[in-house]
């Protein structure tokens, strides 16, 4: 048994049918121009969906926050989880065909308490 199996990190990962991953897909989220932001997080906003899949999300964080990519995958790694976890609350609503997460510099050294207020204040607001 390996071991991150043993520690459930492999079960607690964003399931497939939540990522958004073509490069299409982010463009026409950004092409809709509905933003939130709050506590270092952008949001941007897809069009309002028609079917039943659930809706799909995209973290990013740019060069531009910090040079080195250990730093912005943990902040990615922190986001995902948050969002993660309102899902499994059941705090997240199914409204939208997709999300993009963009972070700012001011995520840079917070852990996952003060990230997981921030991705709850923005979802609530969605």
């Amino acid at each position: 048994m390996l071991k991150y199996q043993v520690y459930g990190i492999i079960n607690n990962m964003l399931p497939k049918d939540y990522r958004l991953k073509k490069r299409s897909a982010f463009s026409a989220t950004y092409r809709t121009g509905k933003t939130l932001h709050k506590d270092g997080i952008t949001v941007f906003i897809g069009k309002e969906k028609t079917n039943d899949s659930p809706t799909r999300v995209g973290f990013v964080v740019s060069k531009k926050i910090h040079k080195r990519a250990v730093k912005r995958n943990r902040i990615k790694r922190l986001m995902r989880e948050s969002y993660r976890l309102l899902i499994k609350e059941g705090a997240v609503s199914d409204k939208y065909l997709s999300l993009i997460f963009v972070a700012s510099s001011k995520l840079l050294g917070k852990n996952l308490k003060e990230v997981d207020d921030a991705m709850r204040k923005l979802v609530y607001k969605l």
